[in-house]
């Protein structure tokens, strides 16, 4: 939206953005796709699967204190918006078109799969796009009353419940403050989730359905099922948003099990049969050999020139010609063993007479 309204131009500006990673991986690759210079900002405690994927994309990454959150984040971003010319932030946190963008994809998409059979969203507050976005889609045409929707934040950072912000291990959720656009009208009940919690559901959804997801997914999953195990919601559908890959967690508390069995594994021995091999027919005896070239007319030359270069070799080179001697270094040439029968017969050559 920015670029249509020119406030952005590929070649010029230079994108800045605090993240968690996730929307920075976004950004990555459209930035790479259309020209643009990206700087992200981001907490150092965020795993080293997003930073190499960030940086591979082109991008540059700025990491800022773990214990700031994503604050210390922000405030980096915007340092840089105004030290560098030509800089723009796109401050997913406070961008109207980041709840837009949910309102106009993800609430329709919930709704047309689910063919209206919706009874209680739940999503994770990152930036409050998702849950803004789609949850206001969804009271629109279901009503308020024909939908519950359900935020779910840290334990440890329960700044939605009004307690106060602090570190957790849900990367992507939990950002320590309120977001600017998460629209709390929409939100009918908040969740809390501990990081145990939430990496136990993570774990499970990969051993027992073979989904790899990350960490803030896990948190999702644990209140939509807490939710749907009341009661009073027994037989409705529960919709969950499960926004985080396991990819990029490989290196976090989250496989830290898997990490330290794989970094232990030695690589075992591996037998490599012989393969048998089939006896040949026996040789036959070299008198019949001789025999049977003997009688097809080989052989005589073969012997004529062994018993040449048997009595060659004993012969007195003194006594040899120079064409004599060449030709016998060049019959030499290849076969010649001696090193110093060879440098006896340059020398004769050198001071032979025709």
């Amino acid at each position: 939206k920015a670029e249509e309204e020119g406030t952005i131009a590929p070649g010029k500006t230079t994108l800045v953005e605090p993240t968690s990673g996730n929307t920075g991986i976004g950004l990555a690759f459209m930035a790479a796709a259309r020209g643009y210079d990206l700087i992200l900002t981001m907490p150092e405690t965020m795993s080293m699967e997003r930073r190499i994927t960030m940086l591979g994309y082109g991008a540059k990454v700025v990491l800022t204190p773990g214990k700031l959150g994503m604050g210390g984040a922000i405030k980096k971003a915007k340092e840089l918006v105004g030290s560098i010319p030509d800089a723009y932030m796109l401050q997913q946190f406070d961008n109207p078109h980041n709840v837009l963008a949910h309102y106009e994809t993800t609430g329709p998409e919930i709704l047309e799969a689910s063919r209206g059979l919706v009874d209680i969203f739940v999503s994770g507050v990152g930036t409050g796009g998702t849950i803004s976005g789609a949850g206001r889609f969804l009271k629109e045409q279901l009503g308020d009353d024909g939908i519950q929707i359900v935020a779910v934040e840290p334990a440890e950072s329960p700044v939605l419940s009004g307690g106060n912000p602090g570190p957790h291990k849900i990367q992507g959720i939990g950002a320590g403050f309120v977001p600017g656009i998460l629209d709390r009208s929409v939100i009918n009940e908040v969740a809390t989730v501990s990081s145990e919690e939430a990496i136990e559901m993570a774990r499970r959804m990969a051993h027992e359905e073979g989904l790899l997801v990350g960490i803030s997914s896990g948190a999702a999953l644990t209140a939509a099922v807490r939710v749907a195990k009341r009661p009073e919601n027994w037989g409705k559908n529960v919709v969950v948003i499960v926004p985080s890959f396991g990819e990029r967690y490989l290196t976090s508390a989250l496989f830290a099990e898997e990490s330290k069995q794989a970094k232990e594994m030695v690589a075992v021995d591996v037998e490599i049969p012989v393969p048998k091999t089939e006896p040949g027919p026996p040789a036959a005896p070299a008198k019949k050999v001789a025999a049977a070239a003997k009688k097809r007319g080989e052989g005589t030359a073969a012997a004529t020139a062994s018993s040449s270069q048997s009595k060659r070799k004993s012969a007195d080179y003194k006594n040899l010609t120079v064409p004599e001697l060449k030709k016998e270094l060049r019959e030499k040439e290849i076969s010649f063993t001696s090193r110093a029968r060879k440098a006896e017969l340059l020398e004769l050559l050198l001071n032979a007479k025709n």
